[in-house]
Protein backbone atom coordinates (compact mmCIF):
# COMPACT_ATOMS: atom_id res chain seq x y z
CA UNK A 1 0.00 0.00 0.00
CA UNK A 2 1.17 3.35 -0.42
CA UNK A 3 0.30 6.43 1.39
CA UNK A 4 -1.01 8.72 -0.78
CA UNK A 5 -1.12 12.50 0.17
CA UNK A 6 -4.96 14.21 0.52
CA UNK A 7 -5.97 16.43 -1.57
CA UNK A 8 -6.78 20.48 -0.21
CA UNK A 9 -10.21 20.17 0.11
CA UNK A 10 -9.90 16.56 1.73
CA UNK A 11 -7.40 17.94 3.84
CA UNK A 12 -10.07 20.94 4.99
CA UNK A 13 -12.87 18.00 5.47
CA UNK A 14 -10.40 15.93 7.37
CA UNK A 15 -9.42 19.16 9.72
CA UNK A 16 -13.53 20.06 10.26
CA UNK A 17 -14.03 16.62 11.52
CA UNK A 18 -11.24 16.33 13.64
CA UNK A 19 -12.05 19.77 15.14
CA UNK A 20 -16.51 18.86 15.88
CA UNK A 21 -14.63 15.03 17.49
CA UNK A 22 -12.48 17.49 19.74
CA UNK A 23 -15.40 19.66 20.43
CA UNK A 24 -17.95 17.02 21.09
CA UNK A 25 -15.09 15.36 23.09
CA UNK A 26 -15.23 18.70 25.68
CA UNK A 27 -18.90 18.21 25.78
CA UNK A 28 -20.95 15.70 28.32
CA UNK A 29 -23.96 13.14 26.96
CA UNK A 30 -26.33 15.80 26.47
CA UNK A 31 -23.60 17.73 23.75
CA UNK A 32 -23.83 20.85 26.44
CA UNK A 33 -19.99 22.20 27.23
CA UNK A 34 -18.52 20.63 30.36
CA UNK A 35 -17.45 23.54 32.46
CA UNK A 36 -13.74 24.22 33.84
CA UNK A 37 -15.71 24.31 37.58
CA UNK A 38 -14.64 21.65 40.15
CA UNK A 39 -18.85 20.61 39.68
CA UNK A 40 -18.38 20.95 36.22
CA UNK A 41 -21.38 22.67 35.75
CA UNK A 42 -21.95 26.54 35.20
CA UNK A 43 -20.98 29.32 37.01
CA UNK A 44 -23.39 31.49 37.62
CA UNK A 45 -26.23 29.05 37.86
CA UNK A 46 -29.47 28.86 39.92
CA UNK A 47 -30.31 25.83 42.11
CA UNK A 48 -32.80 25.27 45.34
CA UNK A 49 -31.96 25.12 49.06
CA UNK A 50 -32.62 21.12 50.00
CA UNK A 51 -33.56 21.18 53.54
CA UNK A 52 -35.60 23.54 55.80
CA UNK A 53 -32.59 24.99 57.46
CA UNK A 54 -29.35 25.80 55.59
CA UNK A 55 -26.26 27.86 57.57
CA UNK A 56 -24.67 30.47 55.35
CA UNK A 57 -20.79 30.46 55.83
CA UNK A 58 -18.13 33.75 55.70
CA UNK A 59 -15.60 30.96 53.64
CA UNK A 60 -16.19 27.54 52.44
CA UNK A 61 -15.50 25.30 55.56
CA UNK A 62 -17.23 23.76 58.75
CA UNK A 63 -14.87 26.12 60.33
CA UNK A 64 -16.30 28.93 59.16
CA UNK A 65 -18.61 31.29 60.92
CA UNK A 66 -21.69 31.05 60.26
CA UNK A 67 -23.22 34.36 59.04
CA UNK A 68 -27.07 33.53 59.10
CA UNK A 69 -29.34 30.02 58.35
CA UNK A 70 -32.04 30.44 56.05
CA UNK A 71 -35.30 28.12 57.02
CA UNK A 72 -36.46 27.74 53.41
CA UNK A 73 -36.71 24.69 51.51
CA UNK A 74 -36.81 24.69 47.81
CA UNK A 75 -35.41 28.85 48.03
CA UNK A 76 -33.91 29.53 44.99
CA UNK A 77 -30.13 30.18 44.86
CA UNK A 78 -27.46 31.40 42.34
CA UNK A 79 -24.38 29.64 42.52
CA UNK A 80 -21.67 32.06 42.20
CA UNK A 81 -18.55 30.30 42.82
CA UNK A 82 -17.51 26.93 43.50
CA UNK A 83 -15.07 24.75 45.39
CA UNK A 84 -15.00 20.69 45.46
CA UNK A 85 -17.45 20.53 48.41
CA UNK A 86 -18.74 24.79 48.77
CA UNK A 87 -20.97 26.52 46.81
CA UNK A 88 -20.83 30.26 47.56
CA UNK A 89 -24.61 31.68 46.73
CA UNK A 90 -26.65 34.70 46.71
CA UNK A 91 -30.02 34.67 47.85
CA UNK A 92 -32.84 36.88 46.55
CA UNK A 93 -32.02 39.74 48.71
CA UNK A 94 -28.66 39.24 47.18
CA UNK A 95 -26.55 38.28 50.36
CA UNK A 96 -23.89 36.10 49.51
CA UNK A 97 -22.59 33.03 51.27
CA UNK A 98 -20.56 29.48 51.62
CA UNK A 99 -23.16 26.22 51.75
CA UNK A 100 -21.67 22.78 51.94
CA UNK A 101 -23.32 21.16 48.23
CA UNK A 102 -25.14 18.43 50.36
CA UNK A 103 -27.70 21.46 51.47
CA UNK A 104 -28.15 22.29 47.40
CA UNK A 105 -30.52 20.33 44.70
CA UNK A 106 -30.75 20.72 41.71
CA UNK A 107 -34.20 21.42 41.39
CA UNK A 108 -34.48 24.99 39.46
CA UNK A 109 -37.59 27.06 41.30
CA UNK A 110 -38.51 31.02 41.41
CA UNK A 111 -39.53 33.06 43.87
CA UNK A 112 -41.85 36.26 43.73
CA UNK A 113 -39.40 38.95 45.12
CA UNK A 114 -41.38 42.25 44.39
CA UNK A 115 -44.40 43.31 46.23
CA UNK A 116 -47.62 42.42 45.46
CA UNK A 117 -49.16 39.37 43.97
CA UNK A 118 -48.37 38.09 40.36
CA UNK A 119 -50.64 36.50 37.66
CA UNK A 120 -50.26 32.95 36.86
CA UNK A 121 -51.53 33.10 33.44
CA UNK A 122 -52.83 29.69 30.89
CA UNK A 123 -50.85 30.87 28.21
CA UNK A 124 -47.32 32.43 27.63
CA UNK A 125 -48.91 35.74 26.70
CA UNK A 126 -50.15 39.29 28.16
CA UNK A 127 -53.64 39.35 28.20
CA UNK A 128 -54.21 35.61 28.72
CA UNK A 129 -56.69 34.08 31.65
CA UNK A 130 -55.64 34.18 35.16
CA UNK A 131 -55.43 30.54 36.51
CA UNK A 132 -53.19 31.61 40.02
CA UNK A 133 -51.75 34.27 42.38
CA UNK A 134 -48.43 34.19 42.88
CA UNK A 135 -47.97 36.09 46.59
CA UNK A 136 -45.29 37.73 47.57
CA UNK A 137 -42.23 35.56 49.06
CA UNK A 138 -43.64 32.31 47.79
CA UNK A 139 -41.79 29.68 45.70
CA UNK A 140 -42.86 28.00 42.89
CA UNK A 141 -41.38 25.15 40.70
CA UNK A 142 -39.70 26.20 37.43
CA UNK A 143 -41.11 23.86 34.82
CA UNK A 144 -40.04 25.28 31.82
CA UNK A 145 -39.26 28.35 30.02
CA UNK A 146 -40.01 30.14 26.61
CA UNK A 147 -38.87 33.13 25.71
CA UNK A 148 -39.34 35.62 28.05
CA UNK A 149 -41.81 33.55 30.06
CA UNK A 150 -41.48 30.86 32.49
CA UNK A 151 -44.33 28.26 33.21
CA UNK A 152 -44.53 27.20 37.24
CA UNK A 153 -45.94 25.37 39.43
CA UNK A 154 -47.12 26.76 42.87
CA UNK A 155 -49.78 24.76 45.34
CA UNK A 156 -50.81 22.42 42.85
CA UNK A 157 -51.56 25.29 39.87
CA UNK A 158 -49.49 25.56 37.08
CA UNK A 159 -49.02 29.16 35.03
CA UNK A 160 -46.85 31.38 33.09
CA UNK A 161 -45.43 34.67 34.70
CA UNK A 162 -43.02 36.83 32.91
CA UNK A 163 -39.61 36.13 33.79
CA UNK A 164 -38.77 39.85 35.20
CA UNK A 165 -41.91 39.38 38.11
CA UNK A 166 -39.60 36.26 39.64
CA UNK A 167 -36.28 35.45 41.13
CA UNK A 168 -34.32 32.47 39.88
CA UNK A 169 -35.57 32.15 36.73
CA UNK A 170 -32.69 33.28 34.32
CA UNK A 171 -31.82 31.79 31.34
CA UNK A 172 -28.71 29.12 30.45
CA UNK A 173 -25.84 30.74 31.48
CA UNK A 174 -22.61 30.07 29.56
CA UNK A 175 -19.60 28.45 31.59
CA UNK A 176 -17.31 30.74 32.75
CA UNK A 177 -13.23 30.10 33.75
CA UNK A 178 -12.85 28.87 37.16
CA UNK A 179 -11.28 31.57 39.28
CA UNK A 180 -7.73 30.71 41.09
Amino acid sequence: MRSEMLAPTNKALLLAAMATVFLLAACDRQGEAVCDTPSRQPVPRFLSLEYNEINARNGPGEDHRILWTWYARGMPVEVIAETSDWRRVRGPDGAAGWVHKRGLIGTQAVMRVKPGQVALLAEPREGARVVAWLNPKAVATLETAEGDWRKVKAGGRKGWVKASEVWGAGGPTPCRPREH
